[in-house]
């Protein structure tokens, strides 16, 4: 169930008349006893509620006066959320004979007609007070006050995100609080405008309507969704193409440099604006520059799980974890420990709301076997992105229904991928051998879907790789070796730091020797994945002109260009005049 709360208003809604029947009782204690959260949010004072209401120990938490005041059931504390209006007001208000007059602790309340003479006080005397209309009741709260306002500071308290929960009301006072609820309920006796900006109506009255949705999230026929569909791009007519990205899993496959990160940042940006928590399990460091997110780990740190866990508990908080520091053979074992985790948060909360998977091919290979249920229990709302389709899980694969191929030889991820489920390949349209930047290939399983999109672009486009490639380790496979003509030499470069250190330090044969052969370019383009760099530095290889310092310092300041390297690194600067 992806609703972890449900917030009700009290009047009209669980109350008839100022009464909670028994069934709707016996309802709302059986969803909380079921692991879930209640919060009232109400225009009551407290003292008012009391009087009337005697199990306010069933809500975990009590937003009373509108949203002024927060209330912990559980302590018997209460929390003042502004600072009541001047005295001189309310006394001003005496003065006029406005009667009946009901003072809160922030809130003061009367009935219509006299809303004109209230809003008349507040401009004479030019205060910062706003009023709120409920079924004939006038209430005077300060401005920016609300059951919206009250509700999200509960939520804050209670580490939920507004889009796991359902909230449920009837009156005018109600709205604020609705719209920023993930699923949004008007009982059947809910006036006529509340209705209609609501996601669901229904078909009974009062506390009836809040036992028809109780039974309803138990039972999960509770028939819609929290989460909006993200928008993707548009396909070849011209028409809207969006991903169910947080009701589905979903898989981004492509070569190295095909604009798989581009078109994942893209998603990435449009989730975070709806205010969903993001985690990114990011083994290459890929992730650290997005401004939405906290990054955790380094080459020379990792990252922990219970503070990972402490960091996402807060459902305001985007977090990428790096984790360069893990030596590979390890990263799977660690990966399962610290998503095990993540999952047990969101079963609990429903958030973090997506989990993106770089480099699954890593985390999850072929014969990760340690929980191959876990995806068919928890695959939704998952973002796998990966160079290898064919060298992923197929407990994983199979969770998946919507793939998007960028890049070169489209036609061969998406048979790799039908391949590794046992699946029949769709026919394929007739496709170039590498598709245009900015185009992706969508494939989805149910309803089966095949075409061709034009995928938005990020609004900032993310700084390529800051630390991962310039300080980070490569790892043996991926590092450069300057070996020389006669294989003499055996020069590791793990990183961008060490290649340029060390092409200040070999010989000229040796040098020329990888240059002619365009190494470096061949080096930048598939282990830096850096294209742009590799064909301005194929470029200078190609250069004959070039004198062997000249073509060093060249293909230095392209890197500087591209990549800040620490101020501290040994420089060994090339001085051409030498």
């Amino acid at each position: 169930m992806n609703y972890h709360a449900l917030a009700t208003d009290y009047d009209g809604t669980i109350a008839t008349d100022g009464v909670v029947f028994p069934e709707t009782l016996a309802a709302l204690k059986k969803f909380r006893e079921s692991g879930h959260r209640l919060i009232l949010v109400t225009g009551r004072e407290l003292p008012d509620l009391f009087s009337t209401f005697k199990h306010s120990e069933i809500f975990d938490r009590i937003i009373a006066e509108n949203g002024a005041v927060l209330y912990d059931p559980s302590t018997k504390e209460s929390r003042l959320l502004s600072s009541a209006p001047p005295e001189s007001f309310l006394e001003e208000l005496k003065r006029r004979d406005i009667a009946p007059i009901s003072e809160g602790q922030v809130i003061v309340a009367t009935w219509e007609p006299h809303q004109n003479e209230v809003l008349q006080v507040i401009r004479e005397m030019g205060l910062g007070l706003q009023v709120i209309f409920n079924k004939g009741a006038v209430m005077v709260l300060p401005s920016g006050i609300n059951k919206a306002t009250g509700l999200n500071a509960a939520l804050t308290e209670l580490k939920l995100s507004p889009h796991n929960v359902v909230g449920v009301g009837d009156a005018e006072n109600d709205h604020s609080f609705l719209e920023i609820c993930g699923c949004s309920v008007a009982v059947a006796n809910a006036l006529p405008a509340v209705k209609d900006h609501c996601d669901l109506v229904m078909k009974t009255d009062h506390g009836a309507g809040v036992v028809e949705l109780i039974e309803g999230l138990l039972q999960g026929s509770l028939n819609f969704s929290p989460f909006k569909s993200i928008p993707l791009g548009e396909n070849e007519n011209n028409l809207p193409v969006a991903l169910d990205l947080l009701n589905e899993a979903v898989l981004i496959c492509g070569t190295s440099g095909s604009g798989k990160s581009t078109l994942a940042t893209s998603l990435l940006e449009r989730v975070s604006a709806e205010g969903l928590q993001i985690v990114i399990f990011d083994p290459e460091g890929d992730y650290n520059s997005l401004e939405f997110l906290i990054s955790l780990g380094s080459p020379e740190r990792i990252p922990l799980v219970e503070e990972v866990i402490d960091i996402l508990r807060n459902p305001e908080r985007n977090l990428s974890l790096n984790l360069l520091g893990v030596a590979l053979e390890h990263r799977p074992e660690l990966f399962a420990e610290m998503l095990k985790r993540v999952l047990e948060l969101r079963s609990r909360t429903g958030h973090p709301h997506l989990i993106v998977v770089d480099e699954t091919h890593h985390l999850l290979p072929t014969d990760w076997k340690k929980e191959p249920h876990l995806f068919q229990r928890n695959g939704k709302g998952i973002l796998y992105i990966t160079v290898h389709p064919e060298s992923v899980a197929r407990s994983v694969l199979e969770t998946v229904n919507s793939v998007l191929v960028v890049g070169e030889n489209p036609e061969g991820k998406i048979q790799d991928f039908c391949s590794v489920i046992d699946r029949p390949v769709p026919p394929l349209p007739v496709l170039e051998s590498k598709l245009p930047s900015g185009t992706a290939l969508l494939y989805r399983r149910e309803p089966e879907v095949l075409s061709l999109v034009r995928t938005e672009k990020p609004t900032v486009l993310r700084k390529r790789h800051s630390r991962k490639y310039p300080e980070g380790n490569l790892g043996p496979e991926r590092s450069f070796y300057f070996r020389g003509p006669d294989d003499k030499l055996n020069l590791k470069a793990h990183n961008l730091i060490l290649f340029v250190q060390l092409a200040d330090g070999v010989d000229d044969e040796t040098w020329l020797f990888h240059l002619h052969k365009q190494d470096y370019s061949a080096w930048l383009r598939r282990y830096i994945k850096n294209s742009d760099l590799a064909l301005e530095v194929s470029q200078i290889e190609l250069d004959k002109s070039l004198s062997p310092i000249e073509s060093r310092l060249a293909i230095r300041r392209a890197i500087e260009a591209n990549y800040t390297l620490p101020a501290d690194q040994p420089s060994g600067r090339i001085d051409p005049q030498k």
